[in-house]
């Protein structure tokens, strides 16, 4: 099975891809993690993606797809894949299905979770980190007891610097401008499943298993 997923900001891809990973055995592939262990290794890659990311805009397409086209060729991707976070353009649709055809493999579900902008607004600006256990939580549906100290171990919380609330803001114009033209490209393909994303993480996940399952017998 090999899944794309798509949704702004906040709506809850990254959550998802994992746990559909852990039930199914297919690789997460989230360039969001990409990028973060680059900037983290302070790699020429990550140095130049950290520039675009703190500005809340897309690292340019080139460099994306070299390093998606790089991570689907692993063989821990001949089975199947979750793509969370690309592709974000119709451009690297495009060329994730030029890339993919080339092996003679094909995208067969797209999974669209879409919620209300401001409800991912919160979600993303709310979230606060703590630096010493890595317990994650949001100022506006479960602020902490002790404002800026983790309710689990007292450490310090702190928000990304992506997370910031200008450069939410901006995330999420530039998705709409940019990445959601990638639904119209989809969808005369007829694999396309749109779900709730403003749904609890259980009854997303539910609906999206249901969606993978169905579209994995219709493959066979």
């Amino acid at each position: 099975m090999r899944l794309v997923l798509l949704g702004a900001p906040g709506a809850g891809k990254g959550t998802q891809a994992e746990r559909l990973a852990a039930r199914y055995s297919w690789p997460q592939v989230a360039t969001g993690d990409i990028f973060r262990a680059a900037v983290a290794n302070l790699t020429p890659l990550g140095v130049e993606a950290k520039r675009y990311m703190d500005a809340g805009d897309l690292v340019p397409d080139e460099v994306t797809e070299r390093m998606i086209e790089e991570r689907l060729a692993e063989p821990d991707c001949e089975g199947g894949f979750f793509l969370d976070g690309f592709p974000r353009s119709v451009h690297q649709a495009r060329e994730l299905d030029r890339f993919e055809g080339e092996r003679g493999r094909r995208i067969d579900l797209v999974v669209d979770i879409e919620a209300d902008p401001e409800l991912l607004f919160k979600r993303i600006a709310g979230r606060r980190m703590c630096r010493g256990s890595g317990h994650i939580c949001n100022v506006f549906f479960e602020a902490p007891e002790v404002e800026g100290r983790c309710d689990e171990c007292g450490g310090e919380l702190y928000q990304r610097d992506d997370d910031n609330e200008e450069t939410v803001r901006r995330r999420l114009e530039v998705y709409e401008s940019q990445t959601a033209p990638v639904l119209a490209y989809y969808e005369p393909s007829g694999r396309v499943v749109t779900v709730d994303g403003s749904a609890s993480a259980d009854e997303v996940f539910g609906l999206v298993v249901e969606a993978v399952d169905a579209a994995a017998g219709a493959s066979k």
